[in-house]
């Protein structure tokens, strides 16, 4: 069950949440709330993953 939230949210995350490997974003110079969107989508599919 765990694994089936995880995947609801990866596919949640891909259809709202915006790509930044697409826009070529420098992670030197993210804002904290980019970085925050780019831990939580990897924590995610980290998890969707297992």
């Amino acid at each position: 069950m765990k694994k089936k939230l995880f995947k609801a949210l990866a596919k949640f995350n891909k259809a709202i949440l915006p790509s930044y490997s697409k826009k070529l974003l420098d992670l030197q110079k993210a804002s904290k709330l980019q970085m925050a969107i780019i831990g939580w989508k990897l924590w995610v599919t980290k998890n969707s993953l297992d």
